[in-house]
């Protein structure tokens, strides 16, 4: 636990959190539905995302051998990965999207504005606080990187059977099982790809799925 306490770590996940807030802000001003004026919004993620990128900097890479960020991914795995990132966002438009835009149309950007504003909440926010804040904490904790990715993308289905509750109306169950079966494996996926090629690899995963929801504008 000590490691959360030093310098370079405070420092490193003050400077990523400061980007965290920053990247949420525009998010936070297309939310029609808020309770508190944006700059709260923004501190309160500034101080949450410190905690959570201290995990990340403490933990990933003493407990998982792998570094956080790797600039120059292998370009075949690059390639490989834009190629079923498409396909698996193609997939989601044509078969799961129109089915939960049915029932939750406010879960999708209503033009390419707020599209950007969602992109960026989901390649700062969401991915630390679902992907990469979760698996250094159950890495620290099992010390085993296989079992902090299941557990990792487990967290990510229970945020997800949250998130579905509190929708306006129930959703057909076989859809329902859709969208879990799609976040088990898309959370772990994106374990592992961090792994492979570091938070770049990673964003990179996100956002070809968030691309998708462009068709709808096109």
């Amino acid at each position: 636990m000590r490691r959360l306490a030093e310098p370079t770590v405070l420092m490193r996940a003050a400077v990523a959190a400061a980007g965290t807030a920053l990247a949420c802000c525009p998010r936070f001003l297309a939310w029609p539905e808020r309770s508190a004026p944006v700059w709260f919004l923004a501190i309160a993620a500034f101080l949450c995302s410190i905690v959570l990128w201290s995990f990340v900097f403490a933990w990933h890479t003493a407990y998982s051998g792998r570094p956080v960020w790797i600039s120059r991914p292998d370009l075949k795995l690059f390639t490989a990965i834009t190629a079923i990132g498409v396909a698996v966002g193609t997939a989601y438009h044509l078969w799961i999207d129109p089915a939960l835009r049915a029932k939750a149309p406010g879960e999708f950007p209503p033009d390419v504005a707020h599209w950007a504003a969602w992109a960026l909440f989901a390649l700062s926010l969401n991915q630390l606080f679902v992907v990469f804040a979760p698996f250094a904490f159950f890495v620290r904790l099992f010390r085993q990187p296989l079992a902090a990715a299941i557990l990792t993308a487990l967290f990510g289905v229970f945020i997800l059977t949250n998130k579905l509750s509190v929708l306006p109306g129930p959703l057909p169950s076989s859809l329902v099982a859709a969208l879990i079966v799609g976040r088990l494996a898309g959370a772990y996926f994106a374990v592992v790809l961090y792994l492979r090629g570091g938070i770049l690899l990673a964003s990179w995963w996100t956002l070809l799925l968030e691309a998708r929801l462009l068709l709808d504008f096109a």
